[in-house]
Order: structure tokens, then sequence, then C-alpha cells
């Protein structure tokens, strides 16, 4: 057996999220089905980081395993070499094909071999996200950001991503009924950046519970407009009800924009 992980980039507003979901359509089984079409046989992936509806992704991974051509189910003919693994020119024809055969909105970037151990949730050390605001009317802008017309204090949405750094308990902001073990992530970002035409929100960590960065930008969007204070926020985070937070903004602002892993270079 050989485990193959592929890295994916994609535009989420049309999809119903990035696992597979009875009766809705998923990042997931748009690429389970092109991989089937291809190499004309059945593919179950395994993903790196699960995204929301509606969520993009600049960077995400799935990996999937291949049975040895000496067992009874054969490696496909169009990717089998002599030493049951595959060349880089196999990789670069199943990559132009694949995307080829998948929606405009979704693109399949690489294709890399790993160790037959390696997990593509499991062994990647950080996730990245970056959630998009604009304020004044963009068309260019409106299913990638969040439009958001009111004055904002970029100095306490500043303050509050600080006393995010200084916390690792979000039980606050995980939506109810999520099946985790415990709700602590190691935040090694979090910050805003303005710009020309837009207020930028990064956060780095080991992992994200459900639902958490749109929870953390709602609920640090009500500290800049000033309906609660620095301290309430604090509070929030402190008291571990998910019933505080504010997890209204919309998803087409979030964008995941890396998963890293130790054994792959940027």
């Amino acid at each position: 057996m050989a485990r193959y992980f592929i890295e994916v980039s994609y535009k989420g507003t049309e999809y119903s999220g990035f696992q597979i979901q009875k009766n809705s359509n998923s990042i997931q089984a748009e690429i389970e089905k092109a991989l089937s079409v291809f190499f004309k046989q059945k593919f179950s992936l395994t993903g790196a980081s699960r995204t929301d509806s509606g969520v993009h992704a600049l960077q995400n991974y799935f990996h999937f395993d291949t049975i040895p051509s000496s067992q009874e189910k054969k490696v496909p003919d169009n990717l089998q070499v002599s030493d049951d693994s595959y060349t880089e020119l196999d990789f670069e024809k199943a990559i132009y094909n694949l995307n080829a055969i998948l929606p405009r909105d979704i693109l399949i970037k690489n294709i890399l071999k790993v160790d037959d151990k390696t997990h593509c949730r499991f062994n990647a050390i950080s996730r990245e996200y970056e959630y998009i605001i604009y304020s004044e009317k963009n068309p260019f802008l409106e299913d990638r950001a969040y439009y958001y017309p009111y004055p904002l204090d970029i100095g306490k949405l500043m303050d509050a991503a600080q006393i995010i750094l200084s916390n690792n308990d979000f039980t606050s902001f995980s939506k109810k009924n999520t099946q985790v073990k415990d709700f602590i992530c190691h935040i090694k970002k979090s910050e805003w950046e303005k710009g020309n035409d837009t207020l930028v929100y990064r956060v780095k960590s080991n992992r994200f519970l459900r639902g958490m960065v749109k929870g953390l930008v709602g609920t640090m969007l009500r500290v800049g407009t000033g309906k609660i204070t620095l301290e309430r926020f604090r509070k929030i985070i402190e008291n571990k009800d998910c019933t505080k937070a504010d997890f209204s903004v919309p998803p087409g602002g979030l964008f995941l924009m890396k998963v890293q892993y130790d054994f792959i270079q940027e």
C-alpha cells in the first residue's frame, strides 16, 4: 500500500462544505468523483481540515491509499510503473486530467507520495485562516469578503486579537454539539491588518474548533463597534459559554490559507 497527499484549492460558495454529506454537494464528493472517473476505481479520501459551507481554501489536503499491484486490486494502469511508485511525469498527467474533470471552482495543485503512516489531519502541525472585511461597496469582493459598512475601532480590534493569544481554551467559540475531546487550541498568530480596501483578521493555530474563526471574528466586531468592552470579550472567553459569542458573520469572507506539515517545504 502507498499513501498520497492531494493539495487542493477551492472556492466554497456553491458547496455544503469540505466533507461528504448526504443529499448535498461537497468538495470531497467532487474530488472523489473526478478520481474515480480518471482512475476507473472507487476512492475514499481523508481530509486534513474541514471547512464549513461557503468557506474557501487556498490550501487544503486529502490523502488516499493505493493497493500494490501484487494484490488482487491493482494500481490504476494510467499511473502504474514498474516499481509500484508514481513518477513526476505521471503526477503531471494526473493533475492536468483531474483538473479538466473537476468543476472550475476546485483545483488540484499537487499530488505527492508520503510515508504510508502519515495522516493529513493528525500530522498537520498548524492551520492558518484569514477573514476578510470591506466597508465600501465593491462587487468584486461580494462573494469573497464580508461587507460591513460600520465604523470600527481598529485599535480595539487589535487589542482583542492579543487577548486571544493569551488563552488556550476556546469552548466559547465552538458551536454546540461539536464532538471533540477538548477545546484546547494553541494559537500562534492572532492579528488584524488594514489594507487599502479591506480589513483582514489572520489566525494560526495547531487546530480549530467548529465555527471557531467565525465566532472569534463576529465577537471581535462587537468590540470594534463598541457593543461590548474588551473586558467583556475577555470574560466571554473565560466563561466557556458559546451562547455569548457571535457566530453570525457570513462564511464567504473566510479562507483556509495554509495547512502546514514539517515534511513539506513552504
